[in-house]
């Protein structure tokens, strides 16, 4: 996890702009990096490090002896790079997974590099020799990019927006700063101005198709066939794998663990690899909450079965609420939902920072998605219904759950690993059959639970656990965190206020006393920038009006049993 940031034609003084990358120092707290591009004066590169892999070469700009006319910028892990160099018999100069990026490049061009990629990425290469600069971004965005561009073909691109939102230009005095959209590819054009032009913007990979990359990998072959118990079998290996290849790196290892289903399984098969790996220190866990929350008790639960180092976290109301103001600087959205969730996480990996030196962190983000785990899915009209719901919540991650999954954890200068979002195992989910993913008997996610039921991986009362939100879980049900925050802001926000709300904010008017309290928060730190969020995240097939799941019909019944 690191901070990039790029300029191409700035008509400004460099050591001025160059302040701005400086808003993103928390996601390298290493080491930084400002450097400008021979015969490029108005072209240059920022980078903030955390060093994961390779401490002693892993600055950048990447530049390496063999392609003197390529710099790359880049922000992720790519972990087939080791089986990228073997298979292709490439000569590296540093132990940096990243380096791979240059060598496939050179090999067989962009388009063929980006879909041989196993990881999660972010990334600038700029090819001096054929004047082309690249932006490049991961399947489902769990790494983020930013950019910004004029008509006059300046570029700025950055892992967040707080990087580029204070750039000045001459023929702008309103930069728009947009997402770049994974699962994409872009190539534009170098003038010898340093100006860019854009050429083309390439979707390389659809969730549901098996990646290129699968040819080279070392996966055990997968049986053919949708019958259960090979489908199971399939989801075991693909699963064991995700994590297996996510253990690449020269710092510690720790997982969040709120005693839900996802992040259970995903420290439960952690621990039993890095036990395998006989790695000599204590693997620690972390979870969040306020007294009385289901989540303690329950990643107690867990803990205690699988024997890890296990941190609980108690926060209060207020704690809750005093920090809202700078999650939402972090996080760079009003979303409801995710400013709910995200406030346990950055309390959270707060903590992880401060008091242990774990830094690389799984987590069990991206499962809902795939595996079609929001209680919602129990109303969907059919089996193809819930299917079309889930690709779409998977193209929209990048606005909602990675976003707050990334901007938590690298608030604080830790990185984040999610296994769920693993290219062969979601691409292999989403292609069963879509009768085969619904909610069965009442339960949520039950192909997943299932697959694990022989497994002894984690108590069955927590495999079989109904799903609770995240933002919910870290409280008790008698008094949510919804509930604790709608309460807070009834006494910020009055009726005259939500009375002039669409006059105010034109766009994503906020319905709520709670959203306009957010909204109020989120214009302060970035005014005019509401359009980062298209829209609210909600349940669907229901008459919501709250994203928590504790208001919907599903859970009180469950809740009741």
């Amino acid at each position: 996890m690191c901070g990039i940031w790029a300029l191409f034609g700035s008509d400004d003084c460099l050591s001025v702009q160059c302040l701005s990358a400086m808003k993103i120092a928390h996601r390298g707290p290493d080491a930084f990096r400002f450097e400008n591009v021979n015969g490029y004066t108005n072209c240059c590169f920022g980078f903030h490090r955390l060093a994961v892999v390779d401490q002693l070469f892993g600055m950048q700009p990447i530049r390496l002896k063999k392609y003197p006319y390529l710099w790359l910028c880049y922000n992720g892990e790519i972990y087939n790079h080791k089986k990228m160099k073997h298979h292709f018999e490439f000569e590296y100069q540093t132990k940096v997974d990243g380096e791979i990026i240059l060598h496939l490049y050179d090999k067989g061009g962009i388009e063929q590099t980006i879909c041989m990629l196993d990881g999660v990425f972010a990334f600038i290469l700029l090819d001096t020799a054929s004047k082309k600069v690249f932006l490049g971004r991961d399947t489902y965005g769990v790494r983020p990019l930013f950019k910004a561009m004029t008509e006059d073909g300046f570029l700025a691109v950055c892992s967040e927006a707080k990087g580029l939102v204070t750039l000045k230009h001459s023929t702008t005095p309103f930069l728009k700063v947009e997402p770049f959209l994974p699962g994409h590819y872009e190539v534009l054009d170098l003038k010898p101005n340093g100006k860019v032009a854009s050429v083309e913007l390439v979707k390389y990979h659809h969730c549901r198709d098996e990646p290129l990359h699968a040819l080279y990998d070392n996966v055990e072959k997968l049986f053919p066939g949708f019958e259960i118990e090979t489908v199971k079998n399939n989801l075991r290996i693909l699963f064991d794998n995700a994590i297996k290849k996510r253990l690449m790196t020269d710092r510690r290892i720790g997982c969040f663990l709120s005693g839900g289903l996802d992040s259970s399984l995903v420290a439960a098969t952690l621990l039993k690899q890095l036990k395998e790996e006989q790695v000599q220190y204590a693997f620690q866990t972390f979870a969040i909450g306020m007294e009385d929350s289901p989540d303690l008790l329950a990643a107690r639960r867990v803990a205690n079965h699988i024997g890890s180092e296990h941190h609980e976290v108690l926060f209060n109301s207020e704690e809750g609420i005093q920090a809202l103001d700078e999650v939402i600087f972090s996080l760079e959205t009003y979303d409801i939902t995710t400013v709910r969730a995200s406030v346990g996480m950055y309390l959270l990996s707060k903590y992880i920072r401060k008091n242990t030196d774990s830094v690389v962190i799984f987590s069990g983000e991206g499962s809902d998605e795939v595996t079609q785990g929001y209680i919602y899915f129990h109303k969907a009209p059919s089996p193809e219904k819930a299917e079309e719901e889930s690709e779409r919540l998977l193209k929209e991650l990048y606005l909602f759950d990675v976003l707050r999954a990334d901007r938590t954890t690298a608030a604080h200068g830790l990185e984040l690993r999610v296994p769920f979002l693993d290219h062969r195992f979601s691409s292999y989910y989403l292609s069963l059959p879509p009768e085969m993913r619904i909610p069965k008997n009442g339960i949520e996610k039950h192909l997943l639970r299932e697959t694990f039921e022989d497994s002894n991986l984690i108590p069955k009362d927590i495999l079989w656990r109904p799903k609770e939100a995240f933002s919910d879980g870290i409280t008790s049900v008698k008094n949510s965190w919804f509930k604790i925050l709608q309460e807070y802001v009834e006494h910020q926000v009055d009726d005259a206020m939500m009375a002039t709300a669409a006059q105010k904010f034109p766009f994503n008017t906020p319905k709520t006393k709670e959203g306009y309290y957010y909204r109020q928060l989120f214009e302060r730190h970035y005014p005019g920038r509401a359009d980062w969020l298209t829209h609210y995240w909600m349940p669907k097939w229901i008459n919501a009006t709250d994203p928590s799941a504790r208001t919907l019909a599903h859970y009180k019944s469950a809740a009741k049993a």
